[in-house]
C-alpha cells in the first residue's frame, strides 16, 4: 500500500506518466562530482569525539563494543554470538549459568550506512528529494569516517539490496558513492514495479554487513516501520543495538510536519496520481493525525531501543546539520539519551 493510500484510503488512483529527463537536476538526482566534492565539508565532522588510541596500530577508537582486549570490565550472562574464548568459568561454576568476560578494547571501527531508497524517498516539496539528501548525508558521514581511519560499509535498498562489506580509505568511500548515484537514480527507481521487501527486510540483512562494534547509521523516512503486536522493526533494532552503536537519521519534508493551505493539489507516488483536497477541516485533521502518529511512533521506537534520532528536512544544509551534532568535543551521540532534532 502506498503512502497516499494510507493517508486517504479509498481514493481512486490514476497512472503516472514516466519521469522525463527534463525533470532531473541537482535537486532530484545526485552526481559523482557533487558527492566527491563533499569531502572538504566532511573534514569538520567528528564521528568519534573520544581521546585517540594510545597505540596507533590498535585503531583510533575506544569502542563501546567490548570484545577481546587488555582491560577487563565485567562479566555478564553469555549471549548467542559471544566468543567462547572469553567464558568466565569461575562465575559460570558459581552461578550455574554461563557467563562471559567483557573487555574494553581500542579498535578500528566499521561505519555502516543503511540507506533507504524506496519510492517514498523520491519526494520533496522544497529543497531536494529525500533520496538526494540521504545520499549527501551518507557521503559526508563516509568521508568523515575515512578521514578518521574507519572502514566504510553500506546496505542500500530500493526493492533490491546492495551490500557493501566494510572497506577502508578513499576507495571505500568512492565505492559507496558510485552505488549511491546508481541506486538513487529516479529514472530507474520510480519506474520499477512495487516490491514487497522494505525496511524490515533491510534491517534483517543489515546484520550480515555490520559486524559487532560497528557504528550504524540508518537513513530513511521510516514509513516502513511497524508498531503492531509483532513489532518486527523493534526486534531487528534490538538485535542490531546489542553489539553496535546505532544512530537514526529521519528525512522529512515540510508537508510531513504541517498540512498545506486549504486547496486541491495534484499528487503522485511514482506509480499513480490523485488529488489531495485539504479544504475541509476533516481532511486537514486526517492529514495531520497521520503524520503526527508516524513521527510519535518513530520517536517511541527509537527511544525504547536507546537509539538517537536526528531529523533532517529536505531544504536543510545537510553538512551544517551534521556538523551541529558531530562537530563538538562532547561524547558521541550514541551514548546520550535519544532525542529528536529538526533541521
Amino acid at each position: 500500500m502506498s503512502l497516499l493510500d494510507r493517508i486517504f484510503p479509498g481514493r481512486k488512483p490514476q497512472q503516472t506518466p514516466p519521469v522525463s529527463d527534463t525533470a532531473l537536476n541537482s535537486a532530484t538526482r545526485t552526481s559523482l562530482s557533487e558527492l566527491i566534492a563533499l569531502r572538504q565539508q566532511a573534514r569538520t565532522l567528528k564521528l568519534n569525539r573520544k581521546q585517540a588510541a594510545l597505540a596507533q596500530l590498535s585503531g583510533g577508537h575506544a569502542s563501546r563494543f567490548r570484545g577481546r582486549g587488555m582491560d577487563y570490565q565485567e562479566s555478564r550472562i553469555y549471549q548467542p554470538g559471544d566468543d567462547i574464548r572469553n567464558m568466565d568459568w569461575r562465575v559460570t561454576a558459581r552461578t550455574g549459568r554461563p557467563h562471559t568476560k567483557l573487555y574494553q578494547e581500542e579498535r578500528e571501527r566499521p561505519v555502516v550506512l543503511c540507506v533507504d531508497l524506496n519510492p517514498g524517498m523520491f519526494f520533496a516539496s522544497r529543497g531536494a528529494l529525500k533520496s538526494v539528501v540521504a545520499a549527501r548525508a551518507a557521503s559526508l558521514i563516509a568521508w568523515a569516517a575515512a578521514a578518521h581511519g574507519d572502514r566504510i560499509g553500506a546496505l542500500l535498498f530500493n526493492g533490491d539490496h546492495h551490500e557493501l562489506p566494510p572497506r577502508g580509505g578513499k576507495h571505500g568511500v568512492l565505492r559507496l558513492i558510485h552505488q549511491l548515484v546508481a541506486q538513487s537514480d529516479p529514472l530507474e527507481n520510480l519506474q520499477r514495479p512495487p516490491h514487497p521487501q522494505g525496511l524490515n527486510t533491510a534491517l534483517s540483512r543489515l546484520r550480515r554487513v555490520s559486524r559487532p562494534g560497528s557504528l550504524i547509521f540508518l537513513l530513511s523516512d521510516f514509513y516502513g516501520i511497524d508498531d503492531g503486536a509483532d513489532n518486527e522493526t523493534g526486534k531487528h533494532l534490538t538485535r542490531l543495538r546489542q553489539h553496535n552503536d546505532v544512530i537514526a537519521i529521519q528525512l522529512v519534508d515540510a508537508l510531513e510536519l504541517a498540512p498545506p493551505p486549504p486547496a486541491r493539489y495534484g499528487v503522485g507516488d511514482g506509480q499513480h496520481t490523485g488529488v489531495l483536497d485539504t479544504r475541509s477541516a476533516i481532511a486537514r485533521k486526517a492529514y495531520s493525525d497521520f503524520f503526527s502518529q508516524h513521527h510519535q511512533a518513530l520517536r517511541d521506537l527509537m527511544r525504547s531501543r536507546a537509539i538517537p534520532l536526528l531529523q533532517v528536512s529536505t531544504d536543510a544544509d545537510v553538512a551544517s546539520v551534521l556538523r551541529s551534532h558531530f562537530g563538538g568535543k562532547t561524547k558521541p551521540m550514541a551514548q546520550h539519551p535519544p532525542q529528536e532534532t529538526t533541521a
